[in-house]
Parts: C-alpha cells; structure tokens; sequence
C-alpha cells in the first residue's frame, strides 16, 4: 500500500471529477485529469481545419472543463496558480499513465456497467499497491469491484465527496468487505489531515448515508406541502436557518442542486428498496413535469423558483404557473425569531399549533424516525450520520441531535400519541431511563450506543473552546472577549463580541492578556468559532460618537487599538493569529502585527474600509505596508514606489482574499505563516505555531525605521486616483478617501525614501481616519452598511 499520494488521477472531468481534480490541487498534489475522445468535431474546431486525430480535440472536454474551472463561482481552485499542478489527457492516450498514480478516482456516468468496463482497464494499468476509489453517490461499491483482481479489490473503497468539493465538507468513506483496513485507516486520516474533510463511515447501501437521509427529507417535505396546501415559498421561509438549515432551505437547494440531479439520486433509491420506504422515494408528478419542460433550475434558468427583473417568483406546483413568492408568519415563526439558539427555536416551533408548527413537526418527526431506524443499516452509529448530515447538507444539528434539542421524551410520546411505529431500539432506551442521545461528562461528550454511554471519537487536533471553558472554566473575560487555558502553557484570547465586533472591551482583553501571557505562558493564540473570525471595527459605535460629534472619544478608541496591536507586535512572548472565513477590517489589522499568522484555508482576509468611507485606523495601511516590504529579497535593490502603489492599491480597492492562499498573494500572509486545510484544526495548528516559536527561543522584532515615498511618491499615488476618477470608475467621495489613503501611505510631506518611526505612521492614519469619519458622505456609508449590509457608492 502506498505510504503517501504524491500523484493522484481523476477519471471523468464533468462538475464533479474536475471539482474533484482542483480540489486535489489545492492541497499540492499533481493531478492527472482524463476524459473520453470525442467522436466528432464542433463547428469551430472544423473551422480551424482540426481533425479528430489532433490532441487539442482529443482533450477537448477535459479542456472545457479546466476553463470552466477558472470561471466557475463560487471558485473551485483556492488559487489560479493551482490550475498547473492539473493535467489534462484522454482514456486513450493517456491511460496507461495511471501506473504513476497513487489514487486513482473514478467520476464517470453513474452506470454499474460504464464503471465496471473502466475499472477492468484500470486493473490493467495501474501499479500495485496504490489506491482505487469511486466517487459515485449510491451505486454498490462490492459490485464495481467484482471481476477484478485480489490487489484491485485490497485497495479499493468508495470515496463520495459532496458538490462543490472544496467548500463542502463532508467525505464519505465506503470499504468493501476485501478492503484492507490499513488501507480505510490511511484514507481517513488523509481526507481529515491533507484534504481537509470531515469523513464519515458508511455502507455500502443505496445513496449511502447524507444523501439518503436528506433526499428522504426533501421528499418528506414536498409530501408535507402537497398534503397541508403550503407554498413552495412558504415552505422554503421555514425550513432554512429559522431550524438550523442553510438559507437556500428546500426548493431553492433543489434549484441548485438541479431537479434532474435529485430525480436521479431518489430513483437510485426508488428502485432499491421496497413497500413502505419504496413510496417515500416516489417522485410527485409535478416534478416530473418539470423534468419533462427542462425546468431544473439555476442551470436551466428556472425551476421552483424564477427570477424576473428584481422580483423572485416561486412555482405554484398545481398549475405550474409562476407567481409572486410567499412567506409563512405564525405566531411560533415570530416566537421562534425571539427565541436564542437553534434548540430554542425548533422547541418553539415543532409543538406550536399552528400552520408552521404541524408543518415543521411532521417533516421532522418523519426525519427522525427515519434516521432512527436506519442505525445500524447506513451508519455503525449515530454520530456518524449526525456529521454526515451537517457536513454534506450544511445541517446545523444532526437528527439525533436535533431529537435531543425538542426533547427527546416529549417529542417520542407525541409520535406514540399519533400512532407512530418508534424503532425498537428507541422505545428500549427511554424504558432504561436514557433521556438523551448525547451528554456531556466532565468535558466529555458521550453518545448513546447500544444500550451504553460511549465517548465520541475525535481527531486529536479537534479542540472544542466551550468544552475547554466548561472543564478549565475562564482566565479572565468581558463582554467582547475572555482569555482562556488552551494548555501545554499557551493561552487563548477568544473574541465573543456580536459579530466579534472589535470594541474597547476587546482592546482592553488584549492588553490583559499580553501581559498575563508575558508573565505565566509560552505565548498566546488569538482566535475563536464563532461564524466569523472578526468582520472589524464596531461601527455602530463609531457612528454613534461621531453623530454626537464626540471626536475625543473616537480619537480616544482608535489611539488604544493602534497600541494594542503595537503591543502585539513587541510582544516578549509569540502571538499567533487564527483567522478563518470572514477576517475584514480590524480583523485583518490584529492579523497583520502577529508573530505569525495560521489561517483557515477558508479565510477571506481585507482591509475593507473604504466602503463605509474610512481607511484602516488600527494600523493595517502601515503594517500591510511593512508586509510588503518584508517580503522584498534581501540585498537586492527595489522600486519603494512600486510597493507604495501596490498597497495603496488593494486598500484602495478594498481588494479581499477567496481563500488564505490569495491572502498570501495580496501579501496579508507572508511567507511563514501556515494555511489549515482542515479548519476543524486550526486552533491546534496555531498552537504548535506558538510553541515551535517559543521552542526556537522566539526574540520579538526589532523595532526599525520605515522608508516611505514622501512627497513625490504622493503625487504619483495621486495621480492613479485621479485618473480612475476622470474615468469615471470612482465618486468624488471616493476620491477624497483615496487622497487621504494615499497621503498616510506615502508617509505625508517628507522626501523620498526618508525613514520615518512607526509612532509617526500611526499618527497620519489615526488623523486621517479621525477626518474622514466626520465627512458626512462617510457617515451616510456608516449607516447604509448597518442597515442594509452592503456598501453605498456615493
């Protein structure tokens, strides 16, 4: 068996092998991506005078797809860079080329018979030893591999990733009854530690385990609106994040999943299964009406919904006419909007007599019961299909876990009441007195299995904050921050804040916990779980202040947070940053100053704030500025205007990273700073950093002089401003944003290349912004950002 993949091929370059194949290249490993021949030529290749026998013809579709990559958004590939490390071929000339891989995954047509052919050829060609997987979302794996050879079967399993590959984070894992358990041990560490995944476990069962639970769902939801009289609108306005699940809800998933997708996942199942379970999976007609008119949905340009002009219409499914889109308002949505946390708001759905609440808890009592009684069949246990459904279908509680949120007790005697068949195993655990599925016993989250408590088995880099505040209790905390034991003596800041909102109580938190890490820790970790590492500043209160004309108190703030991050970086001891998704603003600016920076490979890092008509305040145009000067070659000589224009040009543009690898390519990571492909490990990663760190007897930098533009560098930053505002690309406002942007950047009126002290630096941004903040056009940005989300152009 292969020790490690250097080399992986993908076989099928449709939406999924080549999401498959830029995934593998993000994470560095050199991917062959092959495809069928085509058998004629389009128009254009005929008017280029190609024949089939050219190889740009012959790769044509695996062509197509690698442009298709690069366009593609959300962005398959973490870097455009990455697109190198992906080659392209065809099953004809290429094939014998899978001898040098050491993972060969198949992604072609979902046909027993197409797949069989394949892997016959496969069998052929490919060295012994390395690994064989078939992404297919339900066929048999023990089938594929019939025929095949005993160091084929061996090493061959079901590797089922969720679309798209990069951002979804679940990877089913499949072993056939020949597959070598080294062979399963070695894959999920893999997917864990170097994909990045979350995988699960499963069976090799129909649809496996997300996609036969969630298309149950979906079914059981479409059953429910028909029966009850509800809109494909009124479904969708309950059944997303009012109970935990993404915003695109039902229909509007199915619309980006494409019906014929769906259609095809139900009928694998359909056609497996038999009685009662057999009618779940019956597609209604309505939809195969849809199917029949080519309505799928996004892909297709409509399907349960249509956009026309601004207005979003939603199908009526009796008479397959659009109509303006509805909402579901009861009295339990509007108590459940009240209600903190998911647990509260289903409580405060699921039991509520009203249109909402009989829709919600017969959908979910369906799931449940499902779920239950497939234990055992798709999934050894239910933790495993608890993380299949939050991780493939973006859940923010699992079924089992959703059970005990509405009350296990409670919900079970309802069913009974109703005249529900409970699965055995269920009705067995409430008689021993067993009222959950899960619970937490000094730190440890125990889940129910087989008539015992057991430990839920997690990846040693998995750390979970609240069970670290629950079993260490807290170092120190206020309202926006609470210092933390993350133990082998690093600690952690963790910020709590609404939308972890940077405000004096978290400037105060920083200071408090430099210094008590200087005093009894190795170093310190800055990071958190919430949804976002930190979106900024907190801006109502800048508004607030600067409405009242209370400048002093502004100046006041704004002077404390650029010592703070002055004392983060003069810190005796290392700080480690742990960004991940959102990092904008002073999010990025408490990044920029750290020893080192370990981001989630999900982090979308930017100095944003020119869109609510300022400019960093907190240090970031000085310190990304330093950034890009650090990351000059030593001794050799370079254009200080051409950093200048660089760095006034993605602050100006308020220019932020789709992933940590662009991060490191607009220089806000520099070239020491980690990347986690695993986000679950990101805090495990940041504390190695520090302790690697402290371990090298970490010294903080030295405190040095920095070169700027001057003046005339000034009038050449000027100028590009200038220009995009003839041009009209820019607004006045924007101009006079840029003009002071560009001011602090240069350094003010000083000759070029002189050496100015940070502290002066920090004085031109800290009045610049101070003046900025009191343009009334900043102020109407301030307040649109607020109150309507996005940014205004005045």
């Amino acid at each position: 068996m292969v020790k490690r993949i250097k080399r992986a091929a993908v076989l099928g370059s449709g939406v999924m092998g080549s999401g498959i194949a830029a995934h593998l290249a993000n994470v560095g490993i050199p991917t062959l991506l092959l495809d069928i021949v085509p058998r004629e030529l389009t128009k254009e290749e005929e008017a280029k005078g190609l024949t089939l026998e050219h190889k740009e013809v012959r790769n044509r579709f695996v062509n197509q797809a690698l442009q298709k990559l690069v366009k593609q958004k959300p962005a398959p590939l973490m870097s455009k860079e990455k697109l190198a490390l992906i080659e392209v071929g065809n099953f004809e000339d290429d094939f014998h080329r899978l001898k040098e891989a050491d993972w060969i995954i198949e992604v072609v047509v979902e046909r027993l018979d197409v797949k069989q052919s394949v892997f016959a050829k496969v069998d052929e060609v490919r060295k012994p030893g390395s690994i064989v997987s078939s992404n297919t979302s339900g066929i048999s794996i023990e089938a594929m591999a019939e025929g095949r050879s005993e160091d084929f079967k061996k090493h061959f399993l079901g590797t089922h990733f969720f679309n798209p590959p990069r951002y979804l984070k679940l990877l089913e894992i499949i072993p056939t009854k020949d597959t070598d358990p080294a062979v399963v041990s070695f894959m999920k560490t893999f997917g864990e530690e170097v994909l990045g995944k979350g995988v699960v476990m499963a069976k090799d069962t129909p649809n496996f385990i997300a996609n036969r639970i969630g298309t149950y769902g979906l079914l059981a939801t479409v059953k429910e609106m028909v029966n009850g009289g509800y809109s494909v609108g009124e479904v969708d306005s309950v059944t997303g994040p009012l109970i935990g699940r993404p915003k695109s809800a039902t229909f509007r998933t199915l619309d980006v999943v494409g019906l014929d997708t769906f259609v095809h996942v139900a009928n694998n199942v359909f056609e497996k299964v038999e009685g009662e379970e057999k009618e779940a999976f019956r597609v209604p007609d309505f939809m195969k009406a849809m199917l029949e008119k080519g309505w799928l949905g996004s892909k297709s340009g409509q399907g349960f919904f249509l956009k026309k002009g601004k207005e979003i219409l939603e199908l009526n499914y009796e008479t397959l006419e659009y109509e303006p889109s509805k909402k579901l308002k009861t009295p339990a949505t509007e108590a459940s909007k009240q209600a903190k946390g998911v647990a509260n708001k289903l409580k405060a759905l699921v039991y509520a007599d009203d249109r909402a609440g009989t829709l919600l808890w017969n959908i979910l009592s369906s799931v449940l019961l499902y779920s239950a009684k497939l234990l055992g069949e798709i999934a050894d246990d239910i933790v495993a299909i608890d993380r299949a459904m939050k991780w493939g279908f973006g859940w923010e509680l699992g079924p089992f876990e959703t059970w005990d949120a509405i009350g296990f007790e409670q919900s079970v005697r309802k069913m009974q009441e109703e005249g529900r068949e409970i699965p055995a195993w269920v009705t067995e655990m409430l008689e021993k007195g067993h009222t959950s599925f899960y619970k937490t016993e000094n730190g440890n989250v125990l889940f129910y299995d087989r008539g015992e408590y057991k430990a839920v088995e997690e990846n040693a880099k998995v750390i979970h904050i609240q069970r670290l505040k629950d079993k260490k209790g807290v170092i120190k905390k206020n309202s926006g921050a609470s210092l933390i034991d993350l133990g082998d003596d690093v600690a952690l800041l963790e910020f709590h804040s609404p939308n972890n909102a940077i405000g004096l109580d978290i400037v105060q938190m920083i200071n408090y916990a430099l210094e008590e890490v200087d005093r009894n820790y190795k170093g310190l970790v800055i990071g958190n779980q919430g949804k976002n590492f930190c979106v900024g500043a907190n801006l109502a209160m800048i508004l607030m202040e600067a409405q009242d004309d209370n400048y002093l108190e502004i100046e006041f703030v704004v002077r404390q947070f650029q010592q703070a991050m002055m004392n983060i970086k003069y810190s005796p001891k290392p700080v480690v940053a742990a960004p991940f998704a959102m990092t904008l603003g002073g999010g990025t600016e408490i990044c920029l100053p750290s020893a080192r920076i370990q981001a989630a490979a999900e982090t979308y890092m930017g100095l944003v704030e020119v869109g609510v008509g300022l400019i960093p305040g907190g240090g970031g145009n000085k310190e990304l500025y330093i950034k890009h000067l650090n990351s000059m070659p030593n001794g050799v000589d370079f254009d200080l205007q051409k950093v200048a224009n660089k760095v006034f040009e993605t602050i100006a543009m308020a220019k932020v990273s789709t992933s940590a690898m662009e991060a490191r390519e607009l220089n806000f990571l520099g070239k020491t700073d980690g990347i986690s492909l695993n986000g679950y490990h990101l805090l495990h990663d940041a504390k190695q950093a520090v302790l690697t760190l402290y371990d090298n007897g970490y010294q903080p930098p030295v405190r040095k002089k920095v070169p700027v533009v001057g003046e005339t560098g000034y009038a050449t930053l000027l100028l590009a401003a200038q220009s995009m505002h003839l041009s009209g690309y820019i607004t006045d406002h924007d101009l006079t944003i840029a003009k002071k942007l560009a001011y602090v950047i240069a350094g003010g009126k000083v000759p070029y290349g002189t050496e100015v002290d940070e502290q002066y630096l920090l004085d031109l941004e800290r009045e610049a912004f101070l003046s900025l903040v009191g343009e009334p056009k900043s102020q109407a940005r301030m307040q649109h950002m607020l109150v309507k989300g996005k940014p205004l152009r005045n």
